[in-house]
Formats: structure tokens, sequence, C-alpha cells
């Protein structure tokens, strides 16, 4: 068993110099498990087993200032009537999916209330077997990028109700989850709504041939 350890590692390393493409380059991916960060505060997109207390009472969605915690792992997928295949890049407003690593949850919004700003509420609803139109979110951003890369700003659009993910480092719960920022949807397109793709397993582009990769990607932000 002591050997399981430095070979999934190896496994994660080779994965994630695979999606580099043979450069400094690194895309998101369908099937990539990553972490969203908020740009203006560096907290993570965060989920546990803890419920609001108002509002749906369905599980809470936070930023959380530590980058190695495990609970803010996403699994990216695509729409349910839009699947995509694994190392499929994401495309500029391309509708994906954002499921919970650990609790198998998918990130969520509706029309409640959230529990500090009076925004609209964002939480962590489903299961695998579980899924509703609430789920589904579109990337964005101001380049003229197709795809999506790691480090670049997006905005993670509600396709529902056309709200944007955000943040703000001045609206922080108490206990039980002290420090934990909010996490909610905002109509305007301001620096809480700008996050973007930090650590993670990035799986390689599919649509990239070997010889290809050696090359480098051309389509950079």
């Amino acid at each position: 068993m002591a050997t399981a350890v430095p070979i999934v590692l190896l496994l994660l390393t080779t994965l994630f110099f695979a999606a580099r493409g043979g450069s400094d380059t690194v895309w998101v991916t369908c099937g990539s498990t990553i972490k969203l960060a908020h740009s203006s505060s560096n907290a993570r997109l965060h989920s546990h087993e803890v419920a609001y207390s108002r509002g749906s009472q369905q599980q809470s969605v936070t930023c959380f200032p530590e980058s190695d915690n495990g609970q803010g792992y996403w699994i990216v997928h695509g729409a349910v009537d839009a699947p995509c295949a694994p190392g499929q890049p994401i495309k500029k407003q391309q509708q994906i999916r954002l499921q919970h690593a650990s609790t198998r949850k998918w990130l969520h919004s509706h029309s409640f209330y959230s529990p500090i700003s009076g925004q609209q509420e964002v939480s962590a609803f489903g299961s695998d077997a579980q899924l509703d139109g609430g789920d589904v979110w579109s990337v964005e951003w101001d380049t003229k990028s197709k795809h999506w890369k790691q480090d670049a700003k997006v905005r993670i659009k509600h396709k529902d109700t056309g709200m944007h993910l955000s943040s703000n480092s001045n609206h922080k719960f108490g206990q039980p989850i002290h420090g934990h920022q909010e996490v909610c949807g905002i109509s305007g397109k301001g620096k809480d709504t700008e996050w973007f793709a930090a650590e993670g397993v990035y799986l390689p582009r599919s649509d990239v041939k070997a010889k290809d990769s050696k090359a480098g990607g051309k389509d950079e932000l």
C-alpha cells in the first residue's frame, strides 16, 4: 500500500502536464476536477454538509479562504441536453454543470434570498441521479478566445435566472462556518463576479493530436 500514493501522484502530475498541450497553456475541459477561485478575494468556491438555516435550507455554498481545503473541488460536466465528452475544451458561453466532488451535489441557484446580502441564493443540490434546470450555468469571458483557460478571469452565469455567481469578502458568516464568504447570484458584472480556474486535475484536450501538442496551443486568452 505504501506505493499507492506515489503512483496516484504520478498519475495526477501526468494528467496535469498533458492538459498543458506541450506549452504553458492549461485548458478547462469536461471531466476535469477543478477549484474555482474568486478573483478579488482569492477564496475558493466551497461546499460542505452544512445546510442554510433559512431560505431553501439546502446545502450551503460559500467561499473559503484556504486554497488547500479538500471541500473546494468541482467536477466539470456538460448540460444534460448537451453533454460533453471527457477532455472536450469548454467553449465561450457553453452550458455546464459543476458537481461538488465530495458530496456529489450540483452547484445550484433559484429564487430564494441569500442569507447575508439578500441577493439570489446559491446552494448545492441533488445527486448523481437527481438533477434539474437550476443546476445549469454558462461560462463567459471578455476576450476573443474560443476556449476556457486556467487562470483566465471568467463569469459564471445561471441559465434559468440570468444571475452571475458572485462573492464579496465583506459578507462573511459566523458560526458554524466562521470566516466563510457568502456566495450568491447578482445581476451585475463587476469584480465580485470574476472567477478563475485554479488548482485541480485537468484532463488533456481530446481534440488536440499529439503532434499538434508539441507546437503548443494558439488559442490563448
